[in-house]
Formats: structure tokens, C-alpha cells, sequence
């Protein structure tokens, strides 16, 4: 069995996902570049997201909690989530 089939097999839609989404820690827009490309497949309020500073306040991580509708929109935020310019790390 593939990593693919096993993740295909434990979610069930719809439900909440949350994706983790690391950038600079200085830059204030780079949450609402998160917030803009989640929204443009999924609904996802600001109140739906918080972010937290590393230890050496050097990055962020941006948490965002969506309500997903089907798998297509979980792997279109991914791809969407990867071509952020200021992406540091993605879970």
C-alpha cells in the first residue's frame, strides 16, 4: 500500500484540515497571502488561523484550519501553498 492510498484511506469528507504554513517572521503580509490563497479554494476566516513566532522570532508559522469539501480541494491548497515566494516550509 502507497502513502498515498493510506492518506486517501483515513480522511473522510468533509472535514477540518489544518495546513501549517512557515514564512518570515517579519513579514505581516505573508498571512494574508496565506489567508488569499486558501480562500480562493475553500472559505477559511482569519479567526480560522493563528500564527506563532519561532523561538528566535526569525520565521512564523501561520496554523489555518479549513472545512474540506473533497480531496481535490486539499491537494489544490497544497499546490497553491507551495508557489508562495516567501515559503519556507509547508506541512
Amino acid at each position: 500500500m502507497s502513502q498515498n492510498e493510506t492518506t486517501q484511506e483515513l480522511l473522510e469528507f468533509p472535514c477540518h484540515y489544518e495546513y501549517k504554513v512557515f514564512g518570515p517572521g517579519d513579514d505581516h503580509d505573508f498571512v494574508a497571502a496565506v489567508q488569499s490563497v486558501i480562500g480562493k479554494i475553500a472559505p477559511v476566516s482569519r479567526d480560522a488561523m493563528k500564527t506563532r513566532a519561532s523561538s528566535g522570532g526569525k520565521y512564523q508559522c501561520v496554523s489555518a484550519l479549513v472545512l474540506l469539501q473533497n480531496r481535490g480541494q486539499l491537494e489544490a491548497i497544497y499546490t497553491q501553498l507551495r508557489m508562495l515566494p516567501d515559503l519556507k516550509y509547508l506541512l
